[in-house]
């Protein structure tokens, strides 16, 4: 599950709040063990997620580089390339 949580700083253009809600809820996916959580545990599950996206979101918004922003396209180009040297072949979500 963890696979799927992408770094989001110092991008060109920046993360967007899906994405950073995105990234928080995989996080509480992955420490609960829940992809759906029951009813009862819903409410928990929300709350987490709310306060990892607030918190993630003033991380981003206070952490400082002199490097470059990374083009979205150029990254995402790099990552395929190591995966298919990696893998021989990549299957593409839809």
């Amino acid at each position: 599950m963890c696979r799927n949580i992408k770094t989001l700083f110092n991008f060109d253009p920046p993360a967007t709040g899906e994405e950073v809600r995105a990234a928080a809820t995989q996080f509480v996916r992955k420490i609960t063990g829940f992809t759906k959580p029951s009813a009862v545990n819903q409410p928990a599950f929300d709350a987490a997620v709310a306060g990892i996206t607030r918190s993630a979101s003033r991380l981003l918004a206070s952490l400082v580089t002199n490097a470059p922003p990374k083009d979205r396209e150029v990254e995402a180009a790099k990552a395929h390339a190591r995966a298919l040297q990696r893998f021989g072949k990549v299957v593409r979500r839809r």
